[in-house]
C-alpha cells in the first residue's frame, strides 16, 4: 500500500493552547489531522519560521502522542511578509522543488488549513500546477464528535473532472461556445463538428494566431467573428474586433492602413492615422484573404506578431499593440511559398492552429439547417417572418442536398437564394412556383443544363399533394416513365420502350397490359396522357 505524507504549515494561533492538560478539550488542525480515523499520515512535514520551532516542537510531541504511526520531520522557512504573494510563492516553490517526490509510492496531501490566505492561494497554485503532485486537504472542528480535539478532515481533489455536478457544468459550458460558434445552427457533419470543438478550445485558451481555411463563402469571416465575440464574452479581451480584406490593400496605402503613418509620410498624408494594427490593441485583428499582401508588409507583420511592436510609415517611433490575429484565406499558402509569393516564415507563425473550412457541397447534411438559419436572418433584417409551404420546402431541400446543386459560392448563394424567395413570395408565404423559379436561377448562375422538363413529368399528371404521399422512389421512377409515355403515340410503343429487356423473355408479350397496370397504381390511363398531349 501507499504511504500518505502530508505537508502543512504550524498554525501560530490555533495550534498555539499551551502545555496545560486542557489543551486536549480543545481543537488544533494539526493534532486533528493527525487525529482522523479512516487516515493515517506516515510522515509529516511542518514548515514553521524562526519564531515558532518552539511551539512546533510542542506540536511534534503531541502528535507523537496520538498518531505514534506519523513521523514529523520539521522544516525552518522564514516569510518576512507572510501576506506578500511573490515571497511566499516563491519560498514554498523552491522547498517543492527541492523535494523528490515519489507518487508510485506514496500519496501526497497539503494541509490548507492553517497560514495565511496567501499561503493558502500558494499552496492550491502549487498543488494545481502540479508543482507538488498531491491533492489539498483541509481539517475543521466537528460539533458532533465528542472528542474535540479530532474534528474532521476533507480532501479535496483538483482533477475536476472527477466532480460529477462541475464536469456536467463544464460539459454544458462546452456546448454552449460551440453551439454559439456555429451561430445556433445544428450542424450532422462530423467533420464539421469535430473542427468547430477544437476551435472553441483554441478559442478560450490560446492567443496564438489562427488560420482559417476554406473556399471563397465557407464562411470564415463568420467564424472568426464569432470567435471574438466567444472571448469578449468570456471577458478575455478588452478590444476590438477589427476586420481587413486584404486584397482591398495595394501599393503603399498597404502599409499605411495597416501599420498607420505620420503626417506628410507620403503625398496626400495630410495628418497622422492610427493603423489597423493599432486599432485591434487588447483586441482581434481579422487579416482576411492574407495571401494577398505584398511581401513587404508581410514582413512587417511578422515582426509585430512576434514582438508585439512596429513603426508606422514615416515615423522612427515604436508604436506597442497587443492584438490576436486571425487570418483568413482561400489560397494555398505553400503554393504561394513556394512560387515565392508567400513568406515561409510567416507561413509558419500563423499556422499553429489552422482549420480549414469545407465548402457547403462537401457538408449537405447541414443544408437544412442552414436554410432555417438564413430564413432566420432574412425575418431579422426585413421584419418579415417568410415560410415555405410544405411541398415547396421539401422542393427546395431535396434540390439543395443533392448532386444537381453544386453550390460554388457555397454560403453566399444559399444566402441569395433565400433573400430572393423570401423577398418573391406572396402572403409571406414560398410556393413550389417561387421554388421551381429560383432552382432554374441557380442552375444558370451556375452554368447547369436545365432538366425542367423532364422533372416537370410527374407534375402534369399529378397534384402536389399526390406528389409528396409518394416515396422518393415511386416518384422518380414514375417521372422517367411518364417522360418515355409522352414520346410515343401508343402504348405498345411505350411498352416496347420500357420493357426492352423483360419482353424478349416472354412467350407472349404483354407491353401494353404491363404499363396500363403500371399506371392504374397511380390513378393513371393512357389516355389522360393522350389528352395531356392534345391540349399541348
Amino acid at each position: 500500500m501507499k504511504k500518505t505524507i502530508a505537508v502543512t504549515l504550524i498554525g501560530t494561533q490555533l495550534d498555539f493552547v499551551g502545555k496545560r492538560i486542557d489543551r486536549w478539550s480543545r481543537w488544533r488542525p494539526n493534532i486533528s489531522l493527525c487525529s482522523q480515523e479512516d487516515l493515517i499520515v506516515d510522515k509529516l512535514h511542518m514548515l514553521h519560521d524562526n519564531h515558532s520551532w518552539k511551539l512546533a516542537n510542542n506540536v511534534a510531541v503531541d502528535i507523537e502522542s496520538v498518531s505514534p504511526e506519523t513521523q514529523v520531520q520539521l522544516h525552518n522557512i522564514n516569510f518576512s511578509n507572510p501576506w506578500d504573494f511573490e515571497e511566499v510563492y516563491a519560498k514554498l516553490y523552491d522547498w517543492c522543488a527541492q523535494q523528490e517526490f515519489d507518487t508510485e509510492k506514496n500519496d501526497y496531501l497539503f494541509h490548507i488549513t492553517t497560514g495565511t490566505h496567501v499561503v493558502q492561494i500558494c499552496s492550491y497554485l502549487l498543488t494545481e500546477s502540479r508543482h507538488f503532485p498531491g491533492r489539498l486537504i483541509q481539517t475543521s472542528p466537528d460539533k458532533y464528535n465528542k472528542n474535540k480535539s479530532v474534528g474532521k478532515a476533507q480532501i479535496i481533489d483538483l482533477d475536476l473532472s472527477k466532480y460529477d455536478q462541475i464536469a456536467t457544468r463544464f460539459d454544458r459550458e462546452h456546448l454552449e461556445g460551440k453551439a454559439f460558434l456555429k451561430g445556433g445552427i445544428h450542424t450532422k457533419n462530423k467533420a464539421f463538428n469535430q473542427l468547430i470543438t477544437q476551435v472553441e478550445k483554441v478559442a478560450i485558451r490560446s492567443q496564438d494566431p489562427m488560420l482559417l481555411t476554406g473556399p471563397t463563402g465557407a464562411g470564415k469571416s463568420q467564424l472568426a467573428t464569432r470567435i471574438f465575440q466567444l472571448k469578449k464574452k468570456r471577458a478575455m479581451l478588452e478590444g476590438e474586433l477589427v476586420s481587413v480584406n486584404c486584397a482591398t490593400l495595394k501599393g503603399e496605402n498597404a502599409m499605411a492602413a495597416l501599420f498607420g503613418h505620420t503626417k506628410g509620410a507620403f503625398t496626400g498624408a495630410l495628418k497622422s492615422r492610427d493603423g489597423y494594427l493599432l486599432t485591434a490593441d487588447k483586441g482581434v485583428l481579422f487579416l482576411d484573404e492574407i495571401g494577398e499582401l505584398g511581401l513587404e508588409e508581410q514582413a512587417m507583420l511578422l515582426h509585430a506578431i512576434e514582438n508585439k511592436e512596429f513603426h508606422p510609415v514615416g515615423s522612427d517611433r515604436t508604436l506597442k499593440s497587443n492584438f490576436q490575429l486571425i487570418a483568413g484565406t482561400n489560397r494555398d499558402l505553400k503554393q504561394q511559398v513556394a512560387k515565392g509569393m508567400f513568406r515561409e516564415d510567416l507561413l509558419a507563425r500563423i499556422n499553429l492552429w489552422s482549420y480549414k473550412l469545407p465548402a457547403l457541397k462537401d457538408r449537405r447534411e447541414d443544408i437544412p439547417g442552414n436554410i432555417d438559419y438564413e430564413m432566420d436572418l432574412f425575418a431579422q433584417k426585413t421584419g418579415e417572418r417568410v415560410r415555405f409551404n410544405k411541398e415547396a420546402k421539401r422542393l427546395f431541400e431535396e434540390f439543395a442536398m443533392s448532386n444537381q446543386a453544386p453550390w460554388s459560392g457555397n454560403f453566399r448563394d444559399l444566402s441569395s437564394a433565400i433573400t430572393r424567395l423570401g423577398t418573391l413570395a406572396d402572403s409571406s408565404r414560398i410556393a413550389i412556383a417561387d421554388v421551381t423559379e429560383e432552382i432554374a436561377r441557380l442552375k444558370e448562375s451556375w452554368h447547369l443544363p436545365d432538366s425542367e422538363p423532364q422533372r416537370k413529368a410527374i407534375e402534369r399528371y399529378l397534384t402536389s399533394e399526390a406528389i409528396s404521399k409518394l416515396d422518393k422512389f415511386d416518384a422518380i421512377q414514375l417521372n422517367n416513365v411518364l417522360v418515355i409515355c409522352e414520346k410515343h403515340t401508343s402504348m405498345a410503343a411505350a411498352g416496347r420502350e420500357l420493357f426492352n429487356v423483360s419482353r424478349t423473355l416472354k412467350a407472349q408479350v404483354n407491353d401494353s397490359t404491363r404499363l396500363q397496370k403500371y399506371l392504374a397504381k397511380f390513378g393513371l390511363k393512357w389516355s389522360d396522357l393522350s389528352e395531356q398531349k392534345n391540349s399541348e
